[in-house]
Order: structure tokens, then sequence, then C-alpha cells
């Protein structure tokens, strides 16, 4: 019997379809199944990351993203890694929406989530190769390295190693940064996948393929028990003794964008504050801090232009007796400003400034102005831009070496890492959130200075103008905490460390052997895809 003869057989036996479109239904269902998943994967992406305690749900999501993506082609891949970026950016991000409206939310996780699809090709293209996972969890890897540095220097929110704050993996950050902890976790979800594959090929077989099920038990194996053994790099011990920190939290007069106007308001709430600690300071209701730290933005009024504003700074610096660093925004002549933070001695006056070195496009600068302003007119809300500090900034805070990281720039590995690196034993992120409202920004961010705790075995104290302003241990705890839109003062003895993680030693090391990892494994798979291509052919 011929081969058409046979087709015809067969689908003469099937049944034909039913007039109302029955089975063209059931193929549209059935295409939608993958498209669905793939936005669901993102969905559980976003759902691990703070203010959630639900760190676990990261592995069946890139478990779930493996399954979309095994054996793509490439055009499907884009497709889907584009939905499973939108289904974790968009939510993940609505806080940048919170004030100039769904335009430049939406923009922006769109822009981000092709980064996502454009890393879900490359994941599909190794699924072919032996140890896909390992070879998935690089690329992986490559594209969050690539989106925290293109355009604009970078956009790194979202890395999936900002979401283990609570996480088994967590120590890993010790070992090689959020490179090494995102690729495990990334690596240990894939694992997942290739293990229930391996499972369900028995089932249907008949025998254990012992070669896949080795691979996928070691990838999900290796990064947990490399999590565990990494914990003695986890370490709260004072080498340096410990130092009694304040942490101001002023609050502002109202939510929004607007509340920039009233910064004269905003200074008041922060030297009132901080005046209200020294009384409770005499009274002996709290320890006497040996430095204070203020907010980014404390005291947007230039005290070096601005002699009132000066005065009150001095005077609440004076009633606190303590050096402290005031976050102010300076406002030269000529030129960009600057987002600075200023160390205040209680005798001296202003000593020392750190310009915040990673302004923050969109919100302190704009980019394309003029093109930017055909979508949102919001963009003229920033007046003047700000220009981008050269130096690190380490304050000796009485006898203290403070490493200060500016808000945003928390985001970013180097920015923290070269405080450490220069001599930094406490690292201070004062940030600005007000802005955001009641947004899970904050607690995002804070789930940052946890992870750069433990990433550098350093305590970090977080002062924010309206919230949520943190102590954190070295190891990643957050021992106090404020509430979003209350004035508050935190009080906390918190140990001094001078040695450093092999994270801090090796800088981008980890990054760059992993980028080199999914270069590797990318150009293999093309290797392999040309070769079969040619011998199709022939």
């Amino acid at each position: 019997m011929s081969a058409t003869q046979t087709a015809i057989e067969q689908s003469a036996e099937q049944p034909a379809p039913h007039p109302d479109g029955t089975s063209r239904g059931r193929r549209m269902l059935t295409r939608l199944v993958a498209p669905v998943a793939a936005a669901l994967s993102g969905l559980l992406l976003y759902a691990s990351f703070p203010p959630r305690p639900l760190w676990w749900l990261v592995l069946p999501g890139f478990a779930l993203l493996a399954w979309c993506l095994y054996g793509r082609r490439a055009r499907a891949a884009f497709g889907l890694g584009f939905l499973a970026g939108l289904g974790f950016l968009l939510p993940l991000l609505s806080w940048t929406g919170e004030e100039v409206g769904p335009l430049p939310w939406v923009a922006l996780a769109t822009a981000e989530a092709l980064f996502v699809a454009v890393t879900c090709v490359g994941v599909a293209m190794v699924t072919r190769l032996p140890l896909w996972p390992v070879w998935g969890a690089a690329v992986w890897i490559l594209g969050e390295a690539v989106r925290a540095r293109v355009p604009f220097g970078g956009f790194p929110w979202g890395k999936i190693a900002f979401g283990q704050a609570d996480s088994v993996f967590l120590p890993l950050a010790a070992v090689g940064g959020t490179p090494v902890l995102g690729f495990a976790v990334v690596l240990c979800g894939f694992g997942l996948y290739e293990a229930v594959r391996q499972f369900l090929t028995y089932r249907s077989a008949g025998e254990v393929p012992r070669r896949g099920a080795a691979i996928a038990a070691l990838t999900v194996v290796v990064p947990v028990t490399a999590a565990l053994a990494a914990l003695p790099l986890v370490d709260n011990f004072a080498q340096d003794g410990t130092a009694t920190a304040a942490a101001i939290q002023g609050n502002v007069p109202q939510l929004g964008l607007d509340f920039n106007a009233q910064r004269r308001a905003v200074l008041d709430n922060h030297a009132r504050r901080t005046e209200q600690l020294a009384e409770d300071v005499k009274a002996g209701k709290v320890s006497k801090p040996d430095f204070v730290l203020w907010p980014e933005n404390s005291s947007d009024l230039d005290p070096y232009r601005n002699d009132d504003a000066r005065k009150v700074i001095d005077r609440a610096v004076r009633a606190i007796g303590a050096p402290t660093v005031i976050g102010s925004v300076l406002t030269p002549d000529t030129g960009k400003l600057r987002n600075t933070l200023i160390e205040w001695d209680p005798e001296r006056g202003p000593v020392a400034t750190y310009d915040k070195r990673h302004v923050q496009p969109f919100g302190e600068y704009i980019p394309m102005r003029s093109f930017v302003r055909l979508f949102s007119s919001d963009v003229d809300r920033v007046r003047r831009d700000f220009g981008p500090g050269d130096k690190v900034g380490v304050f000796d805070l009485a006898g203290t070496k403070v490493g200060l990281a500016t808000c945003y720039e928390a985001a970013f590995d180097w920015a923290v890492r070269d405080t450490v690196t220069g001599g930094a034993q406490l690292i201070s992120v004062p940030s600005n959130n007000a802005t955001f409202g009641r947004s899970e920004m904050t607690y995002q961010q804070l789930a940052m200075s946890r992870v750069r705790a433990v990433e550098h075995s350093r305590a970090v104290v977080v002062p924010v103008t309206s919230g949520v302003s943190a102590v954190i241990q070295p190891d990643g705890k957050v021992v106090q905490r404020t509430q979003l839109f209350t004035p508050d003062a935190l009080v906390a003895e918190v140990p001094l460390r001078s040695s450093l993680t092999p994270a801090t030693r090796l800088g981008t090391v980890p990054e760059g052997v992993l980028v080199a990892l999914s270069v590797v494994g990318l150009g293999w798979a093309v290797f392999r895809g040309v070769r079969a291509r040619r011998s199709t052919s022939a």
C-alpha cells in the first residue's frame, strides 16, 4: 500500500469536524497553552519578589519557562519570552507609573521585556545541548548583565538575585555576588523541569535514562549544596568592634513628585526628628549615636547657598553632637545639579561630600529630552538635569568608615562594591522613595540592601525620607525598621567588619566567567545547527 493511500485511510478513520467548529476551537485552545504558560511563568517570577516572602516561587517559574522554551525555534522563543517578560516586569515595575501615569511604566516594562525575549531565544537555542540547564542559566545571566548596562547605564531592577533575600540560596551572594546567586537559582529552576522531563521519559519508555537523570539531579542538588557550603561566609562577628548608628526618617508633607516644592518642610522634619533624638539621648531613653545618617533629599535646599538651611542643619547636628550625613541637592550657578551627601561635623560644619555617581535616567536627568517630550510632558518636571560624581563615597564618621551608595546605586554591583574595596566597614544606602508612595518599590529596594549585606559581609543602614528605613545585619537580617510615612529614628549598635568576601575580592570575574560560558554555549548551539542543516541538505 502506498503512503498516500495509507494517509487517506487514516484520515477517513478520523471523525469529521463538527459543523460548529469544535475541532477548530480545540486547536485554538491548544495553541494558547504555551503563551498562557509563558505569561504565568513571568507572574510566578514577580510573585517571588518582596514584599511577598515567596522566594521559592521562582523555581516553578523557571521550570515552567523552560517547558515553554525547550526545543523551540527562535521566533516562537522570542514571542514566549516576551510574554514571560511582560508577566514578570509589568507588575514588578508598576511603581514607576505611580505619579506619571501608565505610559512611562508600560514603555519601560515593554523595553525590559524585550531584553528578556532575546535572552529566551538564547535559552531555547541551548536546550538542544547536553547539560542544557547549565548553558541556559548562563545565558540568563548574560541577559541580566546586558540589561544592567544598556541603555543609559542600564536598569538592573528585576535581577533574579534581588528576589532572594529570604532564600536558602542567599549565601551564594558572598561567593560571587548577584550573578552567582542568580545563576544558581535559574539553574535549579531549569533543573527541576529537566528532572520532570526525564521522569516522563522514563514513564513512556519504561527505562531510566541514566545520563539524563543524573544531569537533572545534579542541576537541582548542586546549587542547593553549594548554598549550604557557603553558609560559613555569612557572619555577623564584629571584627573591628561596633558603632552606634542612627538613621533619621523625617517624613515628607505629602506624597508624589510635588513634595520637592515643600523642600523646607522636608528639611524641618528631619532637623526636628534629630533634635527629638537628642532629647531622648539626654533623657537616657536611647544610646548616644556615634554618627547620624539622614536620607537622600533630606535637604533639597543647598546649604552652601542658603544660609537659612545651613542654620537649621547646623542646629540639629550640634544638638545631637555627632557627625551627620545630610542628603542635599547642590545648585551651582552653571552646569548640572548634584545629588550630594554631605558629612556635617557638629563643630566644623560641612567637611566632606559625595556626589551620586549613577544618576537615574528619566528621573534625575532626561536623555533625548525633545524626543521624549513627544510622548509625555512630565519630562519637564525635571527642569535641570543632574550630573554624576566621579569619586567613591567613603566617609570617616567618628572613626568608622561608612560606604555610601545613594538610593538607585544600590541596584548596581560596582557602586556598592567600590565602597567596600575603598575601606568601608559599614554601608549606608540613603534613599528617597516618597515619589513612589506606598508601592512595592521600597520593599524591592530594601531587599537589594539585604543582598548587598551578605554579598560584602557588612551591616547596612538604610535611612529613607518616608520609609522604609532599616538596619540590616551582615547576614541580611533586618533588626530594626520603620513604618511608611511615619517620622521615626532608628538607633542600633552595628558590627564593623573589614574582611572581604570572595564576591568582593573577585569583583566582575564571576559574571565574566558566566558570560563567557553562555557565549560558548550559544556558539556550540549555532555550530550544531549549521552542521545539522548541511547534513540534511547533503
